[in-house]
């Protein structure tokens, strides 16, 4: 069994876990369960995957599986800085979903962060290298009617996998009854589609900078940075399936520092015809329907499993399809689907391919370099991994803001500062830290607050101011600004904190003057303050 861990890492980046400490001998869960760590089954960007052998107990769920699963974090992780890697919050809204593995523990022993999961057989890619790198094409069919079915599933939990590839397709443990089940692991780049709050679809955003997931596999629009929606997981579905049906892609043989780009030119380049050369029309047809969707257009998940069912005809296939066909059930039930032809489901418009594509390819190309990445809608425990992703390239944090506890941030190549550090926790427990960098030549750059009582503060080398003064106050101390006008200090940064204003002071900010409106701001009657 194989299983991959991408944790935020594109495929070029994966790391080992060298310089960590060795991971337990034995995990213990819930206090009555242990589980003997035995050989390794994978390991990718910072998660390791071992097979576990109970020794004792049952799980909480009443399980009493012999093999486990043991997925290991380190917490000194990029993923971990601030508490659980993010795939335990997704596995909290998609374990046992149909297609998806069961997680029966999540906790932390020792320096690890650990999942107790099914274990589970081979991967796609391991049934491939095993048959001369041949599969047939009623496999391959049967492998995409659940694996639709499957990102249905997650899709509907508001998520996008974000990194679907035959290495994270595995099969259930040969000589069981799921044998022949199709399972999708690996949620290290799982991202919400749909905001969790407002129930909205997530807006369309651009980072060039910002990729993130496997080059072989990724849709176009991740190559270009582009926020990910459903139609990217389906896009790298159509990717799977060719190299499930011809051992290759068009692109695997870019090389070289820019590898991606090239890779990505190559995916517009490349026909659907081309793509799927000499195989079955449904193939070709699958990849047109998923190009063409739009940013938040919901896929037609149905139509698409429809698309197959010639080729894996009446008898039993291959692969497990039973969930699919529960899909189909479910759907025509509640939505008497359309019985349209093929045609009519067409878009009007097609996303252009050949040339054109080359040529816009190239416009964007001709942008760069880009200067300036946004980022939004962040939560702690994306925040070191994509400032890290940032500071790599060349980029400092220049602003940051919060909404609804989470982080806003706007990284920079000019904003002149030649080092930068930052933290994350109420201000009341940073001022020694605060201090500690001012003596170490570092001004605060950029502050932000949250409405449950945290603050993310931003300090770096290379301002041009000569001293700083903030305060935390439950009142607006417009009496402490204006004492410190007279001195020549000028506000350069302010926030809220829970229920407390934060404002940032310096001396040698180059402004000539500055006016603050503050209606209906009481200029006295302070309550509770914090002077550094």
């Amino acid at each position: 069994m194989d299983y991959y861990d991408s944790a935020g890492l594109s495929d070029d980046e994966v790391l080992g876990n060298e310089g960590h400490t060795p991971v337990p001998e034995t995990v213990n869960v819930g206090g009555s369960t242990s589980y003997k760590v035995e050989r390794e089954l994978g390991k990718g960007g910072f998660a390791q995957v071992y097979l576990g052998r109970r020794i004792n107990g049952q799980l909480s769920n009443g399980s009493t599986a012999v093999e486990v699963a043991l997925k290991f974090e380190h917490q000194s992780s990029n993923g971990c800085i601030y508490g659980p890697p993010y795939e335990f919050h997704v596995y909290d809204d998609v374990s046992g979903s149909h297609g998806v593995p069961h997680v029966y523990y999540k906790g932390r022993q020792g320096d690890y962060y650990i999942m107790v999961m099914d274990m589970l057989g081979p991967s796609l890619m391991d049934v491939l290298r095993n048959n001369s790198h041949s599969m047939s094409i009623e496999m391959v069919a049967s492998v995409a009617i659940e694996a639709i079915s499957i990102l249905e599933k997650i899709h509907s939990k508001g998520y996008v996998h974000g990194d679907v590839k035959p290495e994270n397709f595995l099969l259930g443990l040969p000589g069981t009854s799921d044998e022949k089940k199709l399972f999708l692991v690996d949620f290290g780049l799982a991202v919400r589609w749909r905001n969790a709050l407002s129930g909205l679809h997530v807006e369309n955003d651009q980072q060039p900078y910002m990729f993130r997931g496997t080059s072989w596999y990724a849709s176009v629009h991740a190559h270009l940075g582009g926020t990910l929606s459903r139609r990217d997981d389906l896009e790298s579905l159509a990717y799977t399936l060719a190299f499930l049906l011809r051992g290759l892609l068009p692109w695997q043989t870019s090389l070289g520092k820019n590898k991606s780009f090239l890779m990505c030119k190559k995916k517009m380049e490349t026909s659907p015809e081309t793509l799927f050369c000499s195989c079955p029309v449904p193939f070709r047809k699958f990849f047109e329907y998923v190009v063409n969707l739009k940013f938040e257009e919901k896929p037609n998940y149905e139509k698409y499993i429809s698309l197959f069912d010639g080729i894996v005809g009446p008898d039993p296939p291959p692969i497990n399809t039973d969930g699919a066909q529960k899909l189909i059930v479910r759907k025509r039930g509640a939505l008497s689907l359309e019985q349209d032809d093929d045609d009519a489901e067409q878009p009007k418009k097609k996303v252009p391919m050949g040339m054109p594509v080359t040529q816009w390819i190239w416009v964007y190309n001709a942008c760069c370099p880009m200067k300036q990445i946004y980022h939004h809608d962040v939560a702690d425990v994306r925040l070191a991994q994509l400032i890290q992703k940032g500071n790599e390239d060349g980029l400092l944090i220049s602003s940051v803001a919060s909404c609804s506890n989470l982080w806003t941030l706007i990284m920079d190549s000019g904003t002149g500062f030649t080092s930068q550090v930052y933290r994350v926790s109420p201000l009341s427990n940073n001022k020694d830290w605060i201090m500690e960098q001012w003596k170490n030549g570092y001004s605060i750059s950029a502050i932000a607050g949250t409405n449950d009582g945290s603050s993310l503060i931003v300090m770096s080398k290379g301002t041009p101011y000569i001293l700083q003064a903030i305060i935390v106050s439950e009142k607006f101390q417009f009496e402490w600004i204006d004492k410190k006008w007279k001195l020549g200090y000028n506000i350069t940064a302010m926030a809220t904190e829970g229920n407390k204003w934060v404002v940032v002071m310096s001396l040698g900010s180059g402004f000539s003057d500055q006016v603050l409106f503050a209606a209906a701001i009481p200029q006295s009657c302070i309550r509770y303050y914090i002077i550094f």
